[in-house]
C-alpha cells in the first residue's frame, strides 16, 4: 500500500512539472541588419476608445508631475490629428504639412477649433501608443507639446496601414493668446508651440 501510494505521487508529481513548465521563450524575429523585428500592433475596430482613454490618462498623469493642468480631449482636435494622420499615410512621410502644403494651423481653423494650436507631435512607426508616447517625451521639442502648460484642449488620432504601420497625431491647443506670433518650428522640424 505505500508502495502504491509512494509511486502515485511520483506519478502526480511529474505530471504537475510537465504541466506547469513554461514553454522555452520564442527566438526574436532578426531582420538583415541583423536586429530584432517589430512585433506587429494591430488596433481592431474596438480598441478606438481604449487606446484614447489611455493616451489621455497618460498625458495627464505627465502633466501632473510637471504641475501643468489637465487637458480634456476636443472633438475638432480629432478630427484635425485623424486627417492629418491619415494625410502622412498617403505622402508616405512623417511631416507636419499636408498634401494641399496646409499647415497645423490651417488643419485645426479647418474644423473650426475655437482655440488656438499649442503645439503638434507626429510619428511614423509600428510601436504602440505608450511607446510612442514615451519616445516623444525623450525629445525636448515634443515633450514641450505634450506638457504645454497653455495647453487645455488634445486631439489624438491615428491611421494603421495593411502592413502595421501606424501614423500618430497629437495636437495641444488652448486659449488665445494676444501675443501670439505663430507657430515655432524645431530644427528637426517638429512644430514645438504657438510662440509668445
Amino acid at each position: 500500500m505505500i508502495r502504491v501510494t509512494h509511486l502515485m505521487a511520483v506519478v502526480a508529481l511529474a505530471a504537475l512539472g510537465a504541466c506547469g513548465a513554461p514553454p522555452p521563450p520564442a527566438e526574436p524575429q532578426l531582420g538583415p541588419d541583423g536586429l530584432p523585428l517589430p512585433t506587429l500592433y494591430r488596433i481592431g475596430a474596438g480598441d478606438q476608445n481604449r487606446i484614447e482613454i489611455r493616451m489621455l490618462d497618460s498625458v495627464n498623469a505627465l502633466r501632473a508631475e510637471s504641475g501643468a493642468p489637465q487637458l480634456r480631449y476636443n472633438a475638432a482636435l480629432n478630427a484635425a490629428a485623424a486627417t492629418h494622420s491619415r494625410d502622412m499615410a498617403v505622402q508616405n512621410r512623417p511631416w507636419h504639412f499636408g498634401s494641399d502644403g496646409s499647415s497645423p494651423v490651417d488643419r485645426v481653423r479647418r474644423v473650426g477649433y475655437a482655440g488656438e494650436l499649442k503645439g503638434e507631435a507626429i510619428s511614423e512607426t509600428y510601436e504602440t501608443e505608450l511607446q510612442t508616447l514615451a519616445a516623444w517625451m525623450e525629445e525636448p521639442a515634443t515633450r514641450g507639446v505634450i506638457l504645454s502648460p497653455e495647453a487645455r484642449d488634445m486631439g489624438f488620432a491615428w491611421f494603421q496601414e495593411d502592413n502595421g504601420k501606424i501614423w500618430w497625431t497629437l495636437i495641444t491647443g488652448g486659449p488665445e493668446s494676444a501675443t501670439s506670433a505663430g507657430p515655432v518650428l524645431s530644427s528637426s522640424g517638429t512644430l514645438v508651440r504657438t510662440a509668445y
